[in-house]
């Protein structure tokens, strides 16, 4: 579906357009298309420049969605169920996407047939800049890759939500409160949920220097490996982020950074990666059909692993198949 169509078949749902608080006009709801599915998408404005949206739907079938080059606010977008991809993320089940200010390209947003629930959290640049208390009126290091100039690509990442994010996001879901009181509820909340993120970035992009990084101890590289061969063996259903950590017997912190230091990305970019490599493999061999493949190595849904893989390898998984059949590849290591 073009932007252009999106976009006019919500200027028709919005003429529906009702209050879930009679007393706040600024906390609209508006019913999901039937066209597409079965549901609701709630916007609350809690101030200039801070929104918080909530999507809970349904949806009838799989809806690709063309967005153009534009202009975004910083956006904090939160799975609680639900998977989508666009050009440089793809989002699971309780995994949330961070998407700084500046240009946001040219892209498909993909989402299956499927239940979801979102909250996202939206903030513009000023708005982030408010809380800034040096003097040179400048992000702290670790979070200037959130601000970008217009003419430079956002900034994007994923990673899992965490216990303490997944409470702040059910508290907002379940907001007792009306008028003055719920939004000023709400707005901590949102706040409280960006906080938590940007602690995260502020110890991703200073803990990726290498003039502060330590080396890890013997001990702990052992069980950054052992956590390895835990995600490896266990395709079709991995650990959690905490269960993985605690039969490593490392704390979380320290599992994220040894994926980062040891493999240079997240514990379920791994993840990942190692799926569609062994799905390259199986495909080389031509042994097994696209759907056994995507289904051997841990993919519920194949149109979601044919994507992935042409994201990776640059040909749909059939095509790969056809195209190195006869020859065996071994993945990198």
């Amino acid at each position: 579906m073009t932007h252009q169509a999106y976009k006019d078949l919500w200027e028709k749902i919005k003429e529906t357009t009702r209050h879930c608080d009679p007393s706040d006009p600024l906390d609209v709801i508006w019913k999901y298309p039937q066209q597409l599915g079965h549901g609701y998408i709630r916007c609350i404005e809690l101030r200039e420049g801070l929104e918080v949206e909530i999507f809970d739907c349904r949806l009838r079938n799989r809806l690709i969605l063309e967005l153009p080059e534009r202009l975004d606010w910083l956006k904090f977008h939160f799975h609680l169920f639900g998977q989508h991809e666009d050009k440089h993320t793809n989002v699971g089940n309780k995994e949330y996407a961070v998407y700084g200010s500046g240009l946001a390209p040219k892209e498909r947003n993909d989402g299956p047939e499927q239940r979801a629930l979102e909250v996202t959290v939206l903030i513009h640049p000023d708005t982030l800049c408010s809380f800034i208390s040096n003097p040179t009126g400048q992000l702290p290091t670790g979070l200037q890759q959130l601000i970008r100039p217009i003419e430079q690509e956002c900034y994007t990442r994923v990673a899992t939500v965490t216990s303490a994010m997944e409470t702040v996001l059910w508290q907002i879901l379940r907001c007792p409160y009306r008028g003055i009181p719920k939004r000023i509820f709400l707005e901590s909340k949102a706040l409280e949920l960006v906080s938590l993120v940007l602690d995260q970035e502020i110890e991703i992009h200073t803990g990726d220097d290498p003039t502060i990084i330590q080396p890890l101890k013997p001990g702990t590289l052992d069980r950054i490996h052992y956590a390895q061969t835990l995600l490896q063996k266990n395709l079709h259903n991995p650990p959690s982020l905490v269960n993985l950590a605690q039969q490593a017997k490392l704390n979380e912190c320290t599992l994220k950074r040894g994926f980062r230091q040891v493999f240079g990305t997240t514990v379920f970019g791994y993840l990942h990666n190692y799926r569609l490599e062994q799905a390259r493999q199986l495909l080389a061999i031509g042994d097994m059909k696209v759907a056994e493949v995507a289904e051997t190595v841990g993919f519920a849904s194949r149109s979601y692993f044919a994507i992935s893989f042409k994201k990776k390898f640059g040909l749909n998984p059939k095509d790969y198949q056809q195209q190195n059949g006869s020859v065996y590849q071994s993945p990198s290591p």
